[in-house]
């Protein structure tokens, strides 16, 4: 009996290299048209294993770039889950450090204030870690942030951002 992601119900194998990534591409396609709504749980890496004819180790590596997009949480004891980004939302890791740097902007994160840990923002926004990293990423680049190795990330002061910031 075919299933939704069985790649002989649609007639298209996986062929050539980095299969891994023809599986995103195919999951990534089915989250957008809605055939996974944003809340609901993934089959698991076995199942996807069996439906795309392939080793759970590539189902796995595949998921993990979806994660990476913020396509896809993983849930202790449900599985990984779609977030909801449709095809206009913004890459998660945007959307978060949109709102760091609004908090850090209307004074939430005073200057020389130690952010949350990568910790409590995965949890604040059920993102994964690399999600999170990535927005951290992103204001330690613009300047607004500074990691210290060992204690955490401040927010920098007005004169320590590098001009044009």
């Amino acid at each position: 009996m075919p299933t939704a992601v069985d790649p002989v119900s649609c007639g298209r194998w996986l062929t050539g290299g980095r299969v891994y990534t023809q599986i995103a591409d195919r999951l990534r396609e089915r989250i957008v048209v809605g055939e996974f709504p944003p809340g609901s749980a993934l089959p698991s890496e076995a199942a996807l294993g069996r439906a795309f004819g392939v080793a759970r180790n590539t189902v796995r590596r595949g998921l993990a770039i979806l994660e990476g997009e913020g396509l896809l949480v993983t849930v202790p004891s449900k599985g990984r889950v779609v977030c909801g980004a449709g095809p206009a939302a913004p890459y998660r890791y945007l959307a978060i450090a949109a709102e760091l740097r609004g908090q850090i902007e209307r004074g939430e994160f005073a200057a020389g204030a130690v952010l949350p840990s990568e910790m409590v923002l995965r949890r604040r926004f059920t993102a994964s870690r690399n999600t999170v990293r990535q927005a951290l990423a992103v204001l330690e680049r613009e300047g607004l942030v500074v990691a210290e190795h060992g204690r955490g990330r401040f927010v920098q002061s007005e004169g320590q951002r590098r001009p044009g910031e």
